[in-house]
């Protein structure tokens, strides 16, 4: 990774280069463009200038646009006094080597803008192994941006033979680092699977909430939930996946989880480190694909995370369209996005509006195999008690002279530790002809 944030430096400032080629819609170079804005500002770069180039033909081998257009951009950026130039194209090792050797200055791409946000934003320790191995498999194949000064042999000892080159001393130390990061990582990944097992020990539904970054999705997991997670309003604010309880309007428990946030262009490696952490998404019985109704490149959105999900194997999975900000939209702009999106639901975290029927479709998405049922447990079997109140959810619990009556949702392979204590309901009047035996009653699904 190049150093351009140069803390001695009171603000770093940096030219952006956006690129519209051939094979993509009309305006999407300038979209993207816009987003990069975005990303460049939450590292903390001033912008001098961004520029959108038009390529008529295909990307170019040595700096991917034409020679006289990358002169003409490194000429207007040391006119302009940047210090680094930042393409929004994925660059390869040889072009990143080729745009600094002719400009002498940092030259970054898409890629490491966003491996610079994410290491900014890695809290946990799961999240800083998996932010450290992507860099690290990003900066081995462009070592020779930082050691093009150090090409002299010399001598390692036990570490390497006889005119070792510091290059490659330095790329045999970045290879160890990637093994002993994987390996680190394989341990927590190891305990994160441990814990996702305890939880499925209990029959209890779970989702997912997905989608672009810096959609609501901390915001929604908070208002349902009552968590604390950091919501704010800023690009993948968001790392780590957050699972809260949630307790639907039938009395069952729903197992929520928030996700980091996609974006398009997202780096592959980043979406290999994170897998293990996305994991939560593949296991979720449903996922809630929450999206930001005001922002104008909302439909780019939903392809962007559709095509994450099924890049994760993820895209067969049960999913309830969420379209959320709805309370910055007039009502024209609402009516044609639910005209477009029949089958969404429509939402203001903010403003609570929507948030019922969302909660009404998560029941009925959230197909968990308990049943409802009324018991009445003698005293001396507590140990019935204590068991339903671990493998259930107990919506009622009161103490009578005869027993202990629990009414809530039980799993169905339980069903006979309880069913002996499944309440009879009072006989109903006879009808002529039939009697009105009492019958123990049946389980509700």
């Amino acid at each position: 990774m190049s150093n351009f944030l140069d803390p001695k430096k009171p603000t770093t400032r940096a030219l952006l280069v956006g690129v519209q080629t051939p094979d993509m819609k009309p305006g999407e170079g300038a979209e993207l463009l816009t987003e990069l804005v975005e990303l460049v500002e939450n590292i903390g770069l001033a912008i001098t200038h961004s520029i959108l180039i038009n390529l008529r033909d295909r990307q170019q081998p040595k700096f991917l646009i034409g020679t006289g257009k990358a002169a003409e951009l490194i000429a207007q950026a040391k006119a302009e006094g940047a210090d680094v130039i930042v393409i929004d194209e994925e660059l390869s090792p040889a072009q990143q080597r080729n745009w600094e050797t002719e400009s002498g200055l940092a030259v970054i791409d898409r890629q490491e803008v966003i491996l610079e946000i994410f290491a900014d934003r890695a809290q946990t320790r799961e999240a800083v192994l998996q932010v450290a191995l992507a860099r690290m498999e990003y900066s081995l194949p462009r070592l020779t941006r930082a050691w093009s000064h150090l090409s002299r042999q010399r001598s390692s000892g036990g570490m390497g033979g006889e005119g070792e080159t510091q290059l490659e001393q330095d790329r045999r130390l970045v290879r160890n680092r990637i093994t002993k990061l994987k390996a680190e990582l394989a341990q927590v990944t190891s305990q994160r699977a441990t814990q996702r097992r305890r939880r499925q020990r209990t029959p209890v539904p779970t989702a997912a909430i997905v989608g672009y970054t810096n959609a609501g999705k901390s915001t929604l997991l908070n208002k349902l939930t009552g968590a604390q997670v950091l919501a704010a309003d800023k690009l993948f604010a968001t790392l780590d996946p957050t699972t809260r309880q949630l307790t639907l309007p039938d009395g069952r428990t729903l197992l929520l989880t928030d996700t980091v946030g996609f974006i398009r262009r997202l780096p592959h490696r980043l979406v290999e480190a994170f897998k293990a952490t996305l994991e939560e998404v593949v296991v979720a019985d449903f996922l809630i694909h929450l999206l930001d109704a005001s922002n104008p490149n909302v439909d780019q959105h939903h392809a962007t995370t559709m095509a994450v999900l099924g890049e994760l194997g993820a895209a067969d999975r049960p999913t309830l369209t969420v379209f959320n900000k709805t309370d910055l939209l007039d009502a024209h702009a609402l009516a044609r996005l639910r005209a477009q999106h029949p089958e969404a639901l429509f939402i203001s975290v903010h403003t609570g509006a929507g948030l019922a029927d969302l909660l009404r479709e998560c029941e009925a998405l959230a197909t968990d195999d308990t049943v409802a049922a009324d018991l009445l447990i003698p005293h001396h079997r507590y140990d019935v008690v204590a068991k339903l109140h671990h493998v259930g959810h107990v919506r009622q619990q009161e103490s009578l002279d005869d027993g202990t009556r629990l009414t809530g949702r039980f799993p169905r392979k339980f069903a006979p530790l309880y069913e002996p204590f499944v309440v009879t309901p009072p006989a109903k009047p006879a009808r002529k002809g039939k009697s009105a035996k009492g019958r123990k009653a049946p389980l509700r699904s």
